[in-house]
């Protein structure tokens, strides 16, 4: 009698362990993957695509307001799943992606109250 299959999670974990990977990294990978199944109604990701990754990404972005680093790490596992853990290439996916902070755009610096009345 075989032991019954791996859940997918446990064969995330797995897959994430063969490889030079932190623990917190395989830590996080877990955590977005179960956001994005819970997203989905608990769909398992072998029955969803592109569309379901450029929902879930979408809504990061849009409703989530997340960073961009943070919608990219949660990219990172989803394609991590589908390309170590169900052996299917994803590509092309075409999400609303995450504002990058405006760096170098500053607001005026006042010098004290006489500043802030000369604006």
């Amino acid at each position: 009698m075989q032991p019954p299959p791996k859940k997918l999670l446990d064969q995330l974990r797995d897959a994430i362990r063969l490889k030079p990977y932190a623990y917190r990294t395989e830590e996080t990978y877990v955590q977005w993957i179960r956001r994005y199944i819970l997203f989905h109604n608990k769909r398992h990701p072998k029955e969803m695509g592109n569309a379901e990754i450029e929902a879930f990404l979408t809504h990061l972005a849009v409703e989530g307001q997340v960073s961009a680093s943070t919608q990219n790490q949660a990219l990172s596992a989803l394609l991590f799943l589908y390309r170590e853990v169900l052996n299917l290439e994803m590509s092309g996916i075409d999400a609303v992606r995450a504002k990058q902070p405006q760096y170098g755009l500053r607001h005026p610096h006042c010098a004290g109250i006489a500043g802030a009345q000369s604006m």
